[in-house]
């Protein structure tokens, strides 16, 4: 006898959703859910409308991977890490899994009672949390957890002859102490990995050294540092490496020839890969007065990676290649990243090429892909392109075919001319460019020029983005979109509530769109609120992430968008174009499809990107203090880039670096802070800091090993000078300047 069918379960209630959610011990997502309430297809449909409902009137907030839990709190019951002892003898903790991009809250653990064993830094529990004023909670244990014991990345050193691991993480609490027989030979400046002793409630934790790394003097270990601290992979496995050494030329046949056309790459001066090349004409179509002809190739990784071999797995596991000042980690080994995969000059080299058709106001007509070789004919610079449309003609541009150059120009003014039309996003938010000697000693920083010339480029990038995105959909293909969320309710309240302390409106409709933030933009333009408010406009965007469900891209405007133009230094890329590549059948020898479970790899691709960023981020930070360091005493002018109850965090307008005012230095007045309007107020004196506020501080104390400083403003109590006052830092720094 055939069983019926289960009848689909009663769609849950919105309290019923939200009451899952909260109680949740850790965040969920629309999967975790559905499965709960034993939802069908439609059901879930239905689920993700009511989901959305509740994050856009700010009963949920949703994080990283798309997971949702109660607006600004932690679960009740937590996993959490014992980081370290405050100066007042607290145990302090944090999140395991925390994924925010902003610092987690203050944890301070209530103390064991009779019985129980003590707790020390390192170890990991399962607490049941109690939130308290501000970013605080208290947490009880409910059990310690057995786990492989917490990591520490240090330099070592000696203390009275007893071994001392001083961490690289800003935020580590205190030093480690290393007993005998537990350093592993460990030399004085050694960067080292150690385990932490778990155990030890009163003094300075313990640890016990598990691997030698390098030696961490000189300045190119800061960018080392940040490497393992954020364990980005380093070294290739062997068959990685011996299989890109042993690729060739791609045959040319059943390609596209497109050798005879002046492609160029535009690229900065620095740069040692070359995965893009460009070329434009005006379109010669009668019925398109003013449109042009583009065309984007792109160096055919997918050609010489396969699914599943050595290369691919490397490469997958890496997500992109990570950039520092003084090194390149690439997500390819150089044999094929700065060989077969690199467009260079005068080579023949296998592309992936799109040809887009685009009428005079910018708007895509019609695109074709194929499987192509070309012939670069020059590699150009950013700054190069641009004198030659300037009139500063070089030799190699004055080789360039004429009327090129004027061509991609042209182009890029219609697309110019779309991108306006359709509102994207436009912020003004500077990017540091850390200049070194041939020592890496640290010669200057500064501002990255940022010229027209890059723009064109990105434009070109964007609409081949675009057009790989509409194929794929076209022939039901998988996509791993670059999908950009709306604002969360939250953080949009919180920009609107600041806004609103400066007298600035924002003008919010029925669906909010990014051509409401560049009006906003653009009224504080010219104000001394300018910074701040891309600041704060900056922050209420959600972050952009990998996956296979295709929500638009909010930054853009954009209904569907992919990566695609650059396969050697991001896995996405490589995905989407083996997804091109067999959707299209381009070559009877094509690599086959995208990995089964796409929404898998997006989160792991999404995670080391992030990984990428926040590597980068505090290598700079690093080089930033390592090039401040013989100028403690000094005085700087800077702005506010962020206010916390425990001080300000300023950005130096001299050089874009940053470092902390502690709430402590502030000792002209007790200070309350007001964390809607990111706002300190003195309670006396009524003084006020806010985000985006121009301030003058003296630089007090400097670490290059954890990319710290400390800062007093000036106007109230003048700070004192230290030099790394309270801890003792092994010298990294080069020659002095």
């Amino acid at each position: 006898m055939a069983l019926s069918p289960r009848k689909p379960s009663p769609f849950p209630s919105s309290k019923a959703v939200v009451e899952f959610i909260w109680e949740s011990p850790r965040k969920v997502g629309k999967r975790e859910i559905a499965r709960a309430f034993r939802l069908d297809a439609e059901q879930k449909r239905d689920l993700q409308q009511l989901l959305r409902k509740l994050e856009l009137d700010g009963t949920l907030q949703k994080g990283r991977r798309r997971r949702y839990s109660e607006p600004g709190r932690l679960p009740e019951v937590a996993v959490l890490s014992v980081t370290g002892i405050d100066p007042d003898g607290e145990l302090l903790a944090r999140p395991e899994n925390w994924d925010k991009a902003v610092e987690p809250p203050i944890i301070y653990l209530v103390a064991q009672k009779s019985g129980h064993p003590a707790l020390a830094p390192g170890d990991r529990i399962l607490a049941r949390l109690t939130k308290g004023d501000e970013n605080t909670y208290t947490a009880k244990t409910i059990r310690r957890l057995s786990t492989t014991p917490a990591r520490v990345l240090g330099v070592f050193g000696l203390v009275g002859g007893t071994g001392r691991i001083c961490p690289t993480d800003r935020r580590a609490k205190s030093e480690f102490v290393v007993r005998t027989g537990d350093s592993m030979g460990a030399r004085p400046g050694d960067l080292i990995r150690a385990e932490v002793v778990p155990g030890r409630r009163y003094g300075l934790p313990q640890a016990r050294v598990v691997e030698r790394l390098n030696s961490a003097q000189g300045p190119r270990a800061l960018s080392l540092i940040a490497l393992y601290e954020h364990d980005v992979p380093i070294d290739f496995p062997a068959d990685a490496v011996d299989q890109a050494e042993a690729a060739g030329p791609a045959p040319a046949e059943d390609r596209e020839d497109l050798r005879g056309l002046p492609l160029v790459t535009i690229d900065s001066a620095d740069a040692r890969d070359f995965d893009d090349a460009v070329w434009a004409e005006a379109d010669d179509d009668p019925k398109s007065t003013g449109g042009w002809h583009i065309i984007v190739a792109i160096a055919d990784v997918a050609w010489y990676v396969r699914p599943g071999d050595a290369l691919d797995r490397a490469a997958y596991q890496r997500g992109t290649s990570v950039y520092f000042p003084d090194r390149v980690i690439p997500m390819l080994p150089e044999a094929l990243s700065n060989g077969w995969c690199s467009l260079v000059p005068a080579k023949d080299r296998p592309c992936l090429a799109v040809h887009l058709w685009i009428d005079s106001s910018g708007r895509l007509r019609r695109h074709r892909f194929s499987r192509a070789v070309i012939c670069s004919a020059a590699r150009l610079t950013y700054s190069q392109i641009q004198a030659a449309m300037d009139g500063r003609a070089d030799d190699t541009t004055t080789a360039l075919p004429q009327g090129l150059i004027a061509s991609l120009y042209g182009a890029y003014e219609a697309l110019a001319r779309q991108r306006t039309k359709r509102g994207t996003l436009e912020l003004e938010i500077p990017e540091r460019r850390v200049e070194l000697a041939d020592d890496g000693t640290v010669t200057g920083i500064s501002e990255r020029e940022r010229l027209v010339s890059h723009k064109l480029i990105e434009e070109f990038m964007i609409t081949a983005n675009v057009a790989a995105a509409e194929t794929l959909e076209k022939h039901h293909a998988p996509c791993m979109y670059r999908i950009h969320d709306q604002p969360g309710a939250e953080k949009f309240n919180t920009l609107v509530q600041v806004l609103r302390s400066i007298n600035l409106r924002f003008a919010r409709g029925q669906v909010i769109k990014p051509s409401q933030f560049n009006q906003i933009l653009s009224k504080a333009a010219n104000t001394p609120h300018a910074h701040m408010v891309n600041l704060i406009v900056l922050r209420s965007q959600a972050q952009a992430e990998y996956g296979p469900d295709n929500i638009g891209h909010f930054g853009l405007g954009l209904r569907r968008y992919c990566h695609f133009t650059s396969p050697i230094r991001r896995y996405p890329d490589l995905i989407v174009h083996r997804a091109l590549i067999d959707a299209l059948k381009l070559g009877a020898n094509g690599p086959g499809v995208p990995p089964p479970d796409l929404a898998e790899a997006g989160e792991h691709l999404s995670m080391t990107e992030r990984r990428a960023v926040a590597a980068e981020r505090d290598a700079i930070d690093r080089f930033s203090a390592q090039y401040l360091a013989d100028r403690i005493g000094a005085v700087f002018a800077g702005r506010i880039n962020g206010v916390t109850h425990f001080g300000l965090f300023v950005t130096l307008d001299e050089t874009g670096a940053d470092g902390l005012v502690p709430l402590r230095s502030l000792s002209d007045d007790y200070y309350d802070h007001d964390e809607g309007l990111h706002l300190l107020t003195g309670r006396r004196t009524g003084r006020e800091f806010r985000l985006g506020q121009a301030v003058e501080v003296m630089l007090t104390e400097v670490n290059p090993l954890s990319g710290s400083m400390i800062f007093g403003v000036l106007g109230g109590n003048e700070p004192a000078p230290a030099r790394h006052r309270g801890r003792r830092i092994p010298s990294a720094r080069g020659p002095r300047r």
